[in-house]
């Protein structure tokens, strides 16, 4: 007996097939199998895809319906044969049994029926086939790929079986350096559909638009912002020191955070702006454009010198605002303002640890001036810091020293047992990347 018509439904791989002319031919891909089917009445069809004897007989390649339209308004059940041989006699009179006649039906596999690894792998010569690239991540409407030096001769191909076989993207890009620079940006090539790069991702109950040459946005991060925002308490006010376009502010604020939102990037800052009027969150975060120092020295004062809005209200019945208008229930008292920072958000992984020193004597009468911030932090009030970092070591234990030592050394005192150390992914072979949480010393925030 047969294996039936899946072993006939497979692509060549490494065989550089479906190219002609340097682009891809889509009429390649297009195979023609014709299978068996049952023709019965309308009612009967149900009958025969419930029916023992014909369970190991139905057709069973994906995507395939098992059953389709006959003639004459009649059913057609696919079978994944295509010889009546194969067919038991335990089948046979199952099916006479039930006035069920045997025709062949003819399935079409063109170009749309493959996956994108199955056409990737066989458009690829037989050396490349092997590691083809399969992953990409996708930013709103931009599938974003970093491919490997050896595949960039098929960039172009590789792109549009991409945007063929993803119907909401509609621009394919490649990555063509390293996050090297200031911004956290890289520079990015077209490979195929249109070149807008100005998105809208959605993410924990938000949308963030954003040009994606010009702000860094990682959507492998989702947990991580998910993960520290669970952390935020609605009373809290949070000082984001590389904010971004807001994935952790936004979102914060939505909980009823009041925020204090910093990133030096013009365009972040832009973007950040946008996002928290679209997100209708704009009494409750300030955005800011300067360098990460400055914005921890100050982020205590300006706290001080003009609390956040207090934590909004929450949302009344009908019923109950009727009664308050009637002055049968009193309105609810609103909040105090806000002038006490419980959490910094540090994501810049590649360099939050030198930033920290800037947290050195930031209570202090020298960077606090006539404000005596003593009555708002003391030793069991100061705000936490979550700081994220990369190391290079890839064992948990040695990984925590290491950070220990990186953040002990620029903070100029030794961190408390109660440390966090948060795996968050591993970015490459030799790089791990962890989030430490600790409370900021209150001898490093009242420090000479």
């Amino acid at each position: 007996m047969s294996k039936g018509i899946s072993q006939h439904l497979v692509l060549p791989k490494g065989a550089g097939f479906g190219i002609k002319d340097g682009a891809l031919d889509k009429t390649a891909f297009r195979k023609v199998l014709s299978v068996l089917a049952a023709k019965v009445a309308p009612e009967k069809a149900g009958v025969l895809l419930k029916a023992t004897p014909m369970k190991r007989l139905l057709i069973d390649v994906p995507k395939v319906k098992s059953v389709a339209p006959g003639p004459d308004q009649g059913r057609l059940v696919l079978l994944k044969y295509s010889d009546q041989a194969d067919l038991s006699p335990e089948a046979l009179d199952f099916l006479r049994s039930h006035s069920a006649v045997l025709v062949p039906h003819e399935l079409v596999f063109d170009y749309d029926y493959w996956s994108t690894d199955d056409v990737i792998h066989a458009i690829l010569p037989d050396d490349l086939e092997a590691g083809a690239p399969s992953g990409f991540a996708v930013v709103g409407h931009i599938a974003h790929m970093n491919l490997r030096p050896e595949y960039l001769p098929f960039k172009h191909i590789i792109g549009q079986v991409v945007l063929d076989k993803n119907p909401s993207v509609r621009t394919v890009v490649n990555k063509l350096d390293n996050i090297d620079n200031q911004f956290r940006v890289f520079k990015m090539e077209l490979l195929a559909g249109e070149p807008d790069f100005v998105v809208t991702q959605s993410e924990n109950d938000c949308r963030f638009t954003f040009d994606f040459r010009e702000v860094y946005w990682n959507s492998r991060l989702h947990h991580e912002h998910e993960r520290l925002i669970e952390q935020f308490k609605p009373d809290d006010v949070v000082a984001d020191v590389f904010a971004g376009v807001g994935p952790f502010a936004i979102p914060a604020a939505k909980k009823g955070c009041g925020v204090l939102a910093n990133d030096l990037n013009p365009s972040s800052h832009k973007y950040l702006t946008q996002n928290i009027f679209e997100n209708r969150v704009g009494s409750l975060v300030r955005p800011f454009c300067e360098d990460g120092r400055e914005f921890i020295r100050q982020a205590f004062n300006r706290a001080w010198d003009d609390p956040l809005a207090p934590i909004p209200r929450p949302k009344l019945r009908r019923s109950q605002i009727k009664e308050i208008r009637a002055g049968e229930r009193a309105e609810p008292p609103l909040a105090p303002r806000r002038n006490r920072i419980s959490h910094f958000v540090m994501n810049l992984p590649d360099t939050a640890i030198l930033f920290l020193d800037a947290f050195r004597g930031v209570c202090s009468r020298a960077n606090a001036g006539e404000r005596d911030l003593s009555g708002v932090y003391d030793e069991s009030s100061m705000p936490m810091i979550h700081t994220h970092c990369f190391t290079r070591e890839l064992e948990p234990d040695k990984a925590h020293a290491d950070i220990r030592q990186r953040v002990e050394e620029k903070i100029g005192h030794p961190l408390g047992q109660e440390a966090i150390y948060h795996w968050v992914r591993s970015v490459a072979p030799q790089k791990e990347m962890y989030c430490v949480s600790f409370r900021l010393p209150y001898a490093v925030a009242y420090a000479p």
